[in-house]
């Protein structure tokens, strides 16, 4: 049982932030991503998601504002802690926000629809690392932070599902051990065990 799209997936690995570099995806190549990200379940054609794409210097002014809110929950913090948040979008060439915007349906759970944004996120990694990128598909305090979240320009009902950070990988990350399946399956069959 092999084709490309299982030797993708059975090699696919993460790639922190910081062990990218350019090139990032070209503007055509983006679109492209953006759009095969777009193509997950989606009951009821909602689109309960949307994007955020940061590059240049719009990662450090992001940065400022996540700094900025951290500093003000954290007075303590010191200069080294503060840069560290400075640069949370700016190890990655290109980083792009997937926003869930679930609303109330009465056929289409909020649930469902934040899953549906999960599926974004999945999508962008999957068909970014099928183009030859590294990705890493983050989610950290400020992806929640109110004031973070008004500052990029979400509404009340926005929240990030995640950041997904797209470059080219300055090496090969390792391979880690996964669980094995008997640990984390469990089977249902017909005797109902």
């Amino acid at each position: 049982m092999s084709n490309e799209t299982i030797a993708l997936l059975s090699a696919r690995r993460s790639v922190a932030a910081r062990q990218m570099q350019a090139p990032a995806p070209s503007d055509e190549e983006l679109n492209t991503l953006l759009t095969l990200a777009a193509r997950v379940p989606d009951h009821g054609k909602l689109v309960p998601w949307r994007f955020i794409v940061f590059s240049g210097e719009a990662r450090v002014k992001a940065g400022e504002i996540i700094a900025a809110a951290f500093a003000a929950d954290n007075p303590e913090a010191d200069e080294k802690r503060l840069a560290a948040e400075r640069e949370r979008l700016t190890g990655a060439p290109l980083v792009v926000a997937v926003v869930s915007r679930a609303t109330p349906h009465p056929k289409i759970p909020e649930w469902e629809q934040v899953l549906s944004a999960g599926a974004v996120c999945m999508n962008l990694v999957v068909a970014a690392n099928a183009m030859g990128f590294a990705t890493s598909w983050i989610t950290e305090w400020y992806a929640y932070d109110r004031r973070v979240l008004e500052a990029f320009g979400l509404a009340a009902n926005e929240r990030i599902a995640g950041f997904v950070h797209i470059g080219t990988a300055s090496e090969t990350p390792p391979d880690r051990p996964r669980p094995e399946l008997s640990a984390i399956v469990t089977r249902f069959d017909e005797q109902g065990r």
